[in-house]
């Protein structure tokens, strides 16, 4: 079982139900399919950010990464990118992540928690 977050680009959702819509539509548009898309250029540089502070977890000897899958970057497609984090790196990890987005003016959605994180 993982955590689970979703980033993606756009303005901030006023709400948790409307974040929550625009997760849910964002998933069935752009990973939800067969065909997806490369990861945005924003995209794909918080990709590339979040690899800077923890190895990818196909690279990880020493079972640092808080990455449940990988590559990280095959959970991106567009503008959105859905990841999971191993539960015992979870805090750390998803409280990192999210201020990264914020400081890269991504929404980061919380999946568990159904809300936005700040």
């Amino acid at each position: 079982m993982s955590y689970d977050l979703a980033v993606w680009e756009g303005d901030r959702p006023p709400d948790e139900r409307t974040a929550r819509r625009f997760f849910s539509d964002l998933y069935d548009r752009y990973l939800d399919g067969e065909d997806g898309e490369p990861a945005s250029e924003l995209i794909a540089a918080y990709v590339t950010a979040l690899l800077e502070q923890w190895c990818d977890i196909t690279e990880d000897e020493g079972e640092t990464s808080p990455w449940s899958v990988g590559p990280l970057i095959d959970g991106a497609s567009g503008p959105l990118i859905y990841f999971g984090m191993r539960w015992s790196m979870a805090e750390e990890a998803s409280a990192y992540a999210a201020a990264l987005a914020d400081s890269m003016g991504l929404i980061c959605f919380d999946v568990q928690q159904d809300r936005l994180r700040p």
